[in-house]
């Protein structure tokens, strides 16, 4: 319960409406309603409205979310990409599941992008990126920026070979799409390494490592590529055509 609600009703209102806006942005709705309540009673003994709580429900709730996402694209931010990570580790054990997949993606030779059009013209590729990047993630999925033109593709209850499925499907998707339309002169291509972890909790940052390694994997076969390790043979692998065009550089083992 609320303390009292003595003194005038204007200081008293003030002091229990911020101390709603501060329970309610900490997720503590019911004490939050509880001080809407005195905050009503101060101004003449009037119930609270409902809707006054669900306001500052949905305002906590469009604040979480804007403070997750990236403000150029409109992804997912680090941030949140490190709180679903964690999360994972505290999550129970669901039998028959396929462990984490994660794909770090990178958009190739982006400078040159951003020096021959500018770094305004860069963004909007950039925004374009990630939304051929959503377009094909399965429910459970997401994407977030993880710094500059590097993005995680983070796909929960996915084994290696669905994943890279996804991953050189979105490859495929972002190197056939008709960047003319931005500029007749652009073409955009990513490459990107696919790793797993069937660990229950899963070594999230042993697979969010050698994701990174079989990206560089990826760019070092000559980009545009998606690289995986083969769990039959140990051996770094391209997926889709360029796997039976190329011979990739094989990285050592990342370790723990």
């Amino acid at each position: 319960m609320v303390g009292s609600t003595t003194g005038t009703p204007p200081r008293a209102v003030a002091r229990h409406t911020a101390a709603a806006e501060e329970l309610a942005a900490e997720g503590r709705w019911e004490e939050a309603y509880e001080h809407l309540r005195a905050a009503m009673r101060a101004l003449g003994g009037r119930p609270a409205p409902t809707d006054e709580l669900d306001r500052l429900r949905r305002e906590h709730a469009e604040a979480r979310e804007l403070s997750r996402r990236d403000s150029l694209t409109d992804s997912y931010n680090r941030r949140y990409l490190d709180e679903r990570l964690l999360a994972l580790l505290d999550a129970p054990v669901r039998s028959g599941a396929l462990g984490l997949s994660v794909a770090i993606v990178d958009a190739d030779h982006f400078k040159q992008i951003n020096d021959t059009f500018g770094h305004q013209f860069g963004d909007r590729v950039l925004q374009r990126l990630v939304t051929l990047l959503d377009a094909g993630l399965p429910d459970g999925g997401f994407c977030a920026r993880y710094g500059g033109e590097e993005f995680a593709l983070v796909l929960p209850d996915h084994d290696l070979e669905a994943a890279v499925r996804v991953c050189e499907a979105a490859r495929d998707r972002i190197d056939r799409h008709p960047w003319a339309e931005l500029d007749p002169g652009l073409r955009v291509t990513v490459s990107a390494g696919v790793a797993h972890s069937d660990d229950q909790p899963p070594e999230v940052e042993q697979v969010v490592g050698a994701a990174d390694v079989l990206l560089y994997a990826a760019k070092n076969s000559g980009r545009n590529a998606v690289a995986f390790r083969d769990l039959r043979t140990g051996l770094v692998r391209l997926a889709g055509p360029a796997g039976r065009r190329r011979v990739i550089p094989q990285p050592e083992r990342t370790t723990g």
